[in-house]
């Protein structure tokens, strides 16, 4: 059988997903187009790689679609050199995009399964300043802060009071909030040490678990 072209369907996936739906800096677009998504997701879903869809990786867990992740990134507007906090490390694909944009990024995932599994792949793939850590997301990492930029991968029914505690006077927050039925992709901007929000677009995350999230008895709200 032959191959599959990863690196077309790639090319494909950034020009078809991204570019045609407004995703503009060059940066992003670089680094996606950069990163090997196929890395990121199971053996027996790599077909689906480059799909304009989420992907599960296991534990009731996704790797968000390409827009998404484009979009989030392209919110961030990371500089090089700027101290990232990622919550929810997941497969490591949001992480390697960040890395690829010069970030240094401190990612928090409570499964550990998870977290050892990305870390391999990103090991794998070269990837250097990169902090990981197995615990609590909706706490942050607050012997590391601040962070110019914080990056939430799962949906929140509020922006955490402690994660907003650790983003630097004007930097950035992306993070899903809502319900399971309906969440936005927000971009806070802390100014005058009070929340900026901007509402980016709707979404589909699964829950942030945790003591400012949501906690892991409750039932679906």
């Amino acid at each position: 059988m032959p191959m599959t072209d990863y690196a077309t369907q790639r090319e494909q996936m950034v020009e078809h997903q991204l570019v045609r739906r407004g995703i503009s800096d060059e940066r992003v677009l670089e680094a996606m187009r950069r990163v090997p998504r196929e890395w990121f997701v199971p053996p027996e879903l790599r077909d689906r790689s480059y799909a304009d869809a989420a992907v599960c990786i296991g534990a009731g867990q996704t790797v968000s679609q390409p827009y998404i992740v484009a979009l989030t990134s392209q919110a961030l507007a990371v500089a090089t050199g700027q101290r990232v906090l990622e919550i929810g490390t997941g497969s490591g694909y949001q992480t390697a995009i960040l890395a690829e944009m010069g970030a240094e990024v401190f990612s928090i995932e409570r499964l550990a399964a998870l977290s050892l599994r990305a870390r391999s792949v990103l090991d794998a793939l070269g990837y250097a300043g990169i902090h990981f850590m197995i615990g609590d997301g909706s706490m942050g990492w607050p012997n590391e802060a601040p962070f110019d930029r914080i990056v939430v991968t799962a949906m929140a029914p509020e922006v955490p009071r402690s994660l907003f505690a650790q983003l630097r006077e004007t930097g950035r927050m992306v993070i899903p909030v809502g319900t399971v039925d309906q969440q936005q992709l927000l971009l806070v901007v802390k100014s005058a040490g009070q929340p900026a929000i901007e509402e980016l677009c709707g979404c589909l995350f699964v829950k942030l678990i945790g003591k400012e999230g949501w906690k892991e008895s409750m039932k679906d709200a």
